[in-house]
């Protein structure tokens, strides 16, 4: 690499293009960097009091540092799990668990579109007796906030939505519900996973009590995540053990993903303004070469409130899985899931009110760190020669 964000890093006219960065990113290589002392010689237990627990128990508290920079948080408010999904769940119901034990129940509100991690934890709920209500979307996938203002009322406890739109890209009107849920005294959580790297993620402007962070999302290695609580928010550990994480998560700290993830953090404070700019062009110049090629192209998602590097496309008279299985050298996803061996239209899509046509016809391109001109021209170029192929 000749720097963090440099596009002109030489590429084979042959070589894979991975447009599906929403998914998961490679690992930065200053981030495996970073990781490699704690994977060798560095190798302690960081509750550990000799020499070897103590280096690492100072590498924890650096990158939590880092993050807390990253996120505008204090350091303490940062809680290390091993996964956005881990930290999702000890949100939800950890939250929970400490207001069944102060005898207050009330309304749990999500929205439509969450992640699994989070729809998940609330049917859990739901089947234990907790009342549950689900915020709509409107046709461009961002919550509805007038739904929001007749479902968020005084018997509301806790509110739980994603920052950004996973497949979409849709950025949600975290503040205004948050300010909402907080009038009547609700708590309030914010699953960043999918907007932190690509749009500036703020505790405090969002005004979540609990965030969720996802390492893999921006360059960092899978198997680490972050749940940030905001100092006084009443919150139980789920799983039982050391409590080493602020006696909320139990389990020896993974170090070499927590030293990867500090230095993830700090990579895209440092960067995240000319690549929020570079991804935008990027992105536009596929859509636009995409709209020109293809009649009947659509954008599913706002045009302007989304992530920089996310284009959701329905293209028309075909497929999704069918347009990618004719371009085996592109990395994307479809606007179908597979369940049990039967595929099913996103439930997100499903939730904008999208026809099943439009729908099955939908692919999420994301682009990111390692994206180029040279392969966004090739991608459109060869997805428009398959689509020509498959209608003709």
């Amino acid at each position: 690499m000749r720097g963090f964000f440099d596009p002109q890093t030489p590429r084979g006219a042959n070589r894979p293009i991975y447009l599906d960065y929403n998914a998961t990113t490679p690992v930065a290589p200053e981030v495996v960097s970073a990781m490699m002392p704690w994977l060798s010689e560095s190798f302690g237990n960081p509750s550990s009091d000799h020499l070897f627990g103590r280096d690492a128990r100072q590498q924890v508290e650096t990158a939590r540092e880092e993050v807390a920079a990253l996120i505008g948080a204090e350091p303490d408010e940062i809680v290390f799990t091993g996964s956005a999904t881990e930290a999702n769940n000890l949100a939800i119901l950890g939250i929970v668990k400490a207001m069944k034990s102060e005898r207050k129940e009330g309304l749990l509100v999500t929205s439509a579109i969450e992640h699994p991690s989070v729809l998940g934890p609330f049917g859990c709920l739901g089947e234990k007796g907790w009342r549950r209500q689900i915020l709509p979307v409107d046709s461009s996938g961002r919550v509805d906030l007038g739904s929001a203002e007749r479902i968020i009322g005084p018997e509301t406890v806790f509110v739980s939505l994603m920052q950004a739109n996973n497949e979409t890209g849709a950025i949600q009107p975290v503040r205004a519900i948050a300010d909402l849920a907080h009038a009547r005294g609700a708590w309030v959580h914010v699953d960043a996973s999918q907007a932190t790297g690509k749009v500036p993620v703020d505790r405090k402007a969002l005004g979540a009590d609990l965030l969720t962070l996802a390492g893999h999302k921006f360059y960092a290695p899978k198997g680490i995540g972050v749940l940030v609580i905001r100092r006084g928010t009443p919150l139980r550990r789920i799983m039982a053990g050391g409590g080493q994480e602020r006696n909320l998560r139990t389990g020896t700290e993974n170090v070499p993903a927590i030293a990867a993830l500090g230095t993830a953090s700090r990579l895209a404070r440092e960067h995240l303004g000319r690549e929020r700019v570079r991804m935008e062009e990027l992105r536009d110049r596929l859509h636009g070469r995409l709209a020109k090629g293809i009649p009947g192209l659509l954008l599913n998602g706002p045009p302007a409130d989304r992530l920089p590097n996310t284009l959701n496309l329905s293209f028309p008279k075909v497929k999704g899985r069918d347009l990618l299985a004719a371009v085996p050298h592109i990395a994307a996803s479809t606007g179908s899931a597979c369940h049990g061996g039967i595929q099913e239209i996103s439930s997100v899509l499903r939730a904008m009110g999208l026809d099943p046509e439009r729908a099955w016809g939908a692919v999420r391109l994301s682009l990111g760190r390692f994206t180029t001109l040279p392969e966004v021209d090739r991608a459109s170029n060869d997805l428009i020669a398959a689509w020509k192929l498959l209608v003709s």
